[in-house]
């Protein structure tokens, strides 16, 4: 691409100061536009070194009202988020539906970066590939724009500026080891951003090429697009977007009402095998913190099905150094205000951490399905996406062990009854319990399909047969050491 690169003729001065004038008031128009329909749009520089992305940025954001962008730069990560998965510290900071991130820096620079310094092997680094375009996708997908921006410069030009850069005491801290070997291996870079830029460059989410030698035409370029790109999304602002086939192998779940739940343990093998598993599980943490490996216990299933106390006596076993439980309620404004799996990256654990969510990602094929919180789109979709996302963490490292509570709908009613004339009980149970029991046919068919098309073979589905609630919290313990031990020795 950057190969076969032909450069657009650069317009006289003049021209390109009233093309300039033009555009800059029509994206601070758009901005308006863009609160207004919930439109969030993100926007990557990245590029050569020295190239002006900077330069750019800085003149693009002065035409903007302050209050509904954001500019993140993105350099190296920091310790912390290099305990977490790989598209961690994109996935934090997307915008918020009707405003602005600009990103100096991305993904792009991240990955071919350490593949040129040999950091990253080339089966990983096409891995990283897969993982953007998906990212990028499932933006789009969710009503993102996504605008990339490379700068593109000459090797003789970027030489230029550096030198320029380093011979001034105010600039030469912008100059870093990696800029100046850039240059020196200018060519191989070119092969390297050719194959990355060729391979990312997908409708959704298109590369454009800033010619940068010149400034305020590299302005001209990257104000003008934007306008361009904003005005297309939002006539378009109602299109509904591809449901993907899954493409992940699936592990084969029997129905609900075919799951038989006459499963029962006596009092004093409860209590000895309890003891014994959490004995068990308290070594394994140690082992898992050792080796830096992270686990996610997903917790999904009926109401009054016993999650809570289940989750008790997992955790019970843990150091409560390197766990968290997370509740998962409904969205908060800034959580509904981006894409739905947003709350849950800013949940995960740090490697060597356990994160344990009581309800998850799966509300979206649920509670959202069935109460018209979602399109139909929407949670058609989901089932790739939460298999993608489970992709991401278990190529991160991660156990991902997910756990469905069943029940029969008696037992739940009689729980049900147990909670309302129990005073000390009285706050588990609310009206909407009641109203989604009254829905347990739709919710049936609703958890069938979820798991059928997310049981996939490295995050499959775990069911706990939980009228007797001892006999699922034994259940639970044994799953748990099982994945965590088998993922020990991968």
């Amino acid at each position: 691409m950057l190969k076969d690169l032909v450069k657009e003729d650069r317009p006289d001065d003049e021209e390109i100061s009233d093309r300039l004038k033009a555009a800059r008031e029509k994206l601070s128009d758009l901005q308006m536009a863009i609160k207004e329909k919930k439109l969030p749009v993100l926007v990557i520089f990245d590029g050569w070194g020295g190239a002006g992305k900077g330069s750019v940025l800085g003149k693009v954001i002065k035409n903007l009202d302050p209050r509904f962008y954001k500019v993140e730069t993105l350099s190296k990560p920091t310790e912390d988020e290099t305990r977490r998965p790989f598209l961690y510290r994109y996935f934090v900071r997307i915008p918020e539906a009707g405003k602005f991130s600009f990103f100096d820096g991305s993904w792009m620079d991240e990955v071919t970066r350490k593949y040129m310094l040999g950091e990253t092997k080339e089966a990983e680094y096409k891995r990283q590939l897969t993982s953007i375009k998906r990212f990028e996708r499932t933006l789009s997908d969710n009503g993102y724009l996504v605008i990339k921006f490379f700068f593109n410069i000459s090797k003789k030009e970027q030489k230029k500026r550096l030198s320029g850069l380093r011979d001034n005491n105010s600039t030469k801290w912008r100059v870093d080891k990696f800029d100046l070997w850039q240059n020196e291996n200018y060519r191989k870079c070119v092969d390297v951003y050719d194959e990355y830029l060729e391979s990312t460059n997908q409708f959704i989410a298109p590369w454009y090429f800033v010619d940068s030698k010149n400034r305020k035409w590299a302005e001209l370029q990257v104000t003008e697009l934007l306008v361009k790109n904003i005005e297309i999304a939002l006539s378009n602002a109602a299109r509904a977007a591809a449901v993907l086939q899954n493409t992940f192998p699936l592990k084969q779940m029997p129905k609900l009402e075919d799951i038989k739940l006459n499963k029962t343990i006596k009092d004093e093998d409860y209590e000895k095998q309890l003891k014994e598993l959490q004995a068990h599980l308290a070594d394994l943490h140690n082992r898992i913190y050792l080796k830096r490996m992270p686990v996610i216990i997903a917790y999904e299933g009926w109401d009054a099905a016993g999650k809570g106390g289940n989750i008790k006596r997992v955790t019970a076993a843990l150091d409560p150094r390197g766990f968290e439980v997370h509740p998962i309620a409904s969205p908060e404004p800034r959580e509904k205000n981006r894409h739905y799996l947003w709350r849950f990256w800013n949940r995960l654990p740090k490697d060597g951490h356990i994160a344990v969510f009581d309800r998850t990602w799966y509300g979206r094929v649920m509670v959202e399905r069935l109460e018209g919180f979602c399109s139909e789109n929407d949670w058609q979709r989901a089932y790739n996406e939460m298999n993608e996302f489970e992709k991401e963490l278990y190529d991160w490292g991660a156990a991902v062990i997910k756990f469905w509570v069943q029940i029969d709908k008696d037992t739940q009613l009689a729980r049900f009854t147990d909670r309302q004339n129990t005073p000390e009980k009285q706050w588990k149970i609310t009206d909407e319990d009641w109203r989604n029991r009254e829905k347990w046919d739709l919710y049936e068919d609703a958890v069938n399909e979820m798991i059928q098309k997310t049981s996939t073979t490295y995050a499959p589905w775990h069911i706990l047969e939980s009228n007797d609630k001892h006999y699922a919290r034994i259940k639970a313990l044994k799953v748990v050491i099982e994945e965590i031990e088998k993922r020990l020795k991968e």
